[in-house]
Order: structure tokens, then C-alpha cells, then sequence
């Protein structure tokens, strides 16, 4: 028998350690290859993917926008963008309704020339550009909108009565539907709603075609159909709205984002269908009916109530926690569809070999929980966030 010293013991133990760390880090790079090189495989399908386009041109779409000092954005891409839609659709086929509000550079210059381009076409739509600025709003103050029964003025921290932000955005998000609410009464009926935010799209190309990618999500079946939006890639941007498929907010802000299996396995795989609670996202399309049948789904806040204890839920995540399809269809984020706040951002999701970077890190997710007694009154929940938000005169601001 062969005794070993202490000493020797000791260093074959250290050298088994490190060797089993090596090993540990060999599988782990094997592994990461493996994913990269699976990965880089479904991006190249993807590059390979047709859209229905002939589908999607049969199906009549009420196109709704709003604008706040998007002037430059909607001269270098948003205008021509919607007047492809239009002709893809066919000007039969669609209605544009644009709310603009209180913007102080040319969105209502740029916003002129899309409403004439629209009628010279002769397409459906309704263009609004008002002169009701957000210190406007401020200044009408708490109390006469209580004595008009209206909600969404709350007690800050700051001692005021504010303007909530999330119910005064809910109400314009309405407005660019009454027209929706108002064909639906004379008879003229829509397949989809396509709600388009301020962000760069394309309705053709080599690489992307993002409507009809995007409407042709899970074969067409869906509560809701939502791209990926980035403002600063390959952080992904509307953190307020997304919601996985058990109803948490992401993990990281950057690829593959979300702890749930259910929704990030599609999302690694690069399927055309992540399901999710909640997303909004830059485009979404959802069907119609819901809007203009009994259930008569509006945008809302949360109450105020909720919002005095220091909450706050996204008008873009609350539509589907009341959207009585959004249990039987389901809601998807597809991650073929890529869209950006300014043409730079677009640009870097959709590069020259059609791969955009899949950069990664973990971001503590601090989102807090809300109470059980909360979800009871809530069917929102999942959208709450520790925050509140109120109007200001330039935009919005924490308090």
C-alpha cells in the first residue's frame, strides 16, 4: 500500500479541481458554439422566408398612429412607409387615422403632407393635428377634471394633483380608433387594426417585408402580433409593455431576454411566434372584432387608487389582459420582425448578411410583485411596475 504525504494529497485534490473546471469550461465553450452556430442556421431560414404577402393584401386593415414631435422621423420614413401600405393594401382596403398633439417641431408640417398624399390617392383616413399642448393639459388641474367625472389626477409625492401619463396616452389611443368605432355603425367592417408607432418599417425589400411578416405571425392566428423594437441595439426598448409567457418582465434587456421556457425556446429556435402575455413593441397587429363587438375593448390606466401606492401599468400591456382573445389565440412577439427608432437602430437589427448581433449579459430584473388582493381587482397585474408617471410639459417624468 502507498501512502500519501498530506502535501501530495492535497495537490492532486487542487489538480483534480482544476481539471474539472477546465472540463467544465471546454463543454461550456462547445455548448455556446453549438447554440451560436444553431442559431446563425435559423437566421439563414429566415433569410430564406416569404411572407403571404397575397393574404395579407386580401384582408382589409384600419391603420391607427400617434405622433409627438416626430417631425424628422416621419419626413425621412413614417409618411412613405403608410403610403406603401395603402398600396399594398389598396386604398379600398384600408383607413389611416393619425392623432398628433402639442408637438413644437414639423410633425404637423410632415403630417399636412401625408393627409394631402392620402386624399390625392384616395384613400379612407383621418388625419387630427391639435394645438393642445401637454401644459395645456397641466393647466386645466385636478379639480375641474374631477367635477367632469373624469379620472387619471392623482396626489403626488410633490404635493400636487398631476396628470397621470398612461391614462392621458390611453385616451389619445382611443381617439385614433372612434373612426373604427363609427365605419363599424355604418357597416364598413376591418380584418385587422395595425398600430404603428414612431418607428422606421419597411412594407418591401430584399431582406424584409415587416407588415406582412409581421401579420403573417402563427399563420395569421393571434390576439396580437408584435415586433421587436430597439432604440439603442441590442437593447431591446418597450421593457414597459413585454411580458413573457408567465407573465414576468425579461431577465436582460438583450437577446434571448426572457426567462420563461415557453417563450424563450421559440425565441432561440427564431420561430415566428414567441409566446408572450404582453408586448407591444414598436407594430402591432391585432384583429378587429374585439374593438367593435360587445366587449367594446378600449385602452385604459390602471385605477387611481393603484396608482397612489406607487404602481404603474403600461396601456399597451393592459389591452391584453383585457382582450378576451388573448386566452384563445394567444399573443405573440415574432423576432423576424425588427423595428427601429431611428433609421441607425433599423439599420443595425437588419445588416448587410441578414444576421444582426445576438450580444447578451445579464440585467438584474426589479420589477416588484404585486399583491395577491391587488390581482383580485386587477386582471392587469402582470403590467404593474414600481413607478409612477406623470405628464410634464416636455414630455413625461417620474415621481
Amino acid at each position: 500500500m502507498v501512502l500519501l504525504s498530506v502535501a501530495t494529497a492535497l495537490y492532486l485534490r487542487r489538480l483534480g479541481r482544476k481539471k474539472a473546471i477546465r472540463l467544465l469550461l471546454v463543454v461550456f465553450v462547445l455548448f455556446n458554439v453549438y447554440d451560436v452556430v444553431r442559431i446563425h442556421q435559423h437566421l439563414a431560414r429566415e433569410r430564406g422566408y416569404a411572407p403571404r404577402r397575397r393574404r395579407a393584401a386580401q384582408e382589409r386593415v384600419y391603420i391607427a398612429g400617434m405622433h409627438f414631435n416626430n417631425g424628422e422621423l416621419l419626413k425621412a420614413h413614417w409618411n412613405n412607409a403608410v403610403l406603401e401600405l395603402t398600396e399594398l393594401f389598396g386604398p379600398a382596403n384600408v383607413f389611416v387615422s393619425v392623432h398628433e398633439s402639442g408637438s413644437w417641431d414639423d410633425s404637423k408640417e410632415a403630417l399636412r403632407d401625408l393627409d394631402h398624399q392620402l386624399e390625392s390617392r384616395g384613400v379612407p383616413h383621418r388625419v387630427v393635428m391639435s394645438d393642445v399642448t401637454h401644459a395645456d393639459e397641466i393647466a386645466k388641474g385636478g379639480a375641474a377634471a374631477e367635477g367632469e367625472g373624469e379620472t387619471g389626477w392623482i396626489e403626488t409625492p410633490r404635493g400636487a394633483k398631476e396628470l397621470r401619463r398612461i391614462p392621458y396616452l390611453a385616451k389619445l389611443r382611443n381617439k385614433t380608433l372612434q373612426d373604427l368605432f363609427d365605419l363599424y355603425k355604418k357597416g364598413v367592417t376591418f380584418d385587422k387594426v395595425l398600430f404603428l408607432n414612431d418607428v422606421v418599417f419597411t412594407t418591401a425589400g430584399i431582406q424584409t417585408e415587416d407588415i406582412v411578416t409581421l401579420m403573417d405571425t402563427n399563420d395569421g392566428a393571434y390576439a396580437a402580433a408584435c415586433s421587436l423594437d430597439f432604440a439603442k441595439p441590442p437593447l431591446y426598448y418597450d421593457t414597459f409593455a413585454l411580458r413573457d409567457a408567465e407573465g414576468s418582465a425579461h431577465i436582460m434587456q438583450t437577446w434571448p431576454y426572457f426567462k420563461a421556457r415557453e417563450s424563450r425556446s421559440p425565441l432561440v429556435n427564431n420561430h415566428d411566434a414567441v409566446p408572450v402575455t404582453s408586448c407591444w413593441n414598436g407594430i402591432v397587429v391585432m384583429p378587429a372584432d374585439p374593438f367593435v363587438s360587445p366587449t367594446k375593448l378600449r385602452f385604459r390606466g390602471i385605477p387611481d387608487s393603484l396608482a397612489l401606492q406607487h404602481l404603474e401599468g403600461s396601456e399597451c400591456c393592459l389591452i391584453h389582459a383585457d382582450n378576451p382573445l388573448s386566452r384563445t389565440l394567444g399573443v405573440y412577439v415574432n423576432p423576424r420582425v425588427r423595428v427601429g427608432y431611428t433609421l441607425p437602430a433599423y439599420q443595425a437589427v437588419h445588416p448587410a448578411d441578414g444576421a444582426s448581433s445576438l450580444a447578451s449579459g445579464p440585467t438584474a430584473s426589479s420589477a416588484g410583485r404585486a399583491s395577491q388582493d391587488m390581482a383580485r381587482h386587477e386582471p392587469g397585474v402582470f403590467c404593474l411596475i414600481n413607478e409612477m408617471q406623470v405628464l410634464a410639459e416636455n414630455g413625461w417624468a417620474h415621481v
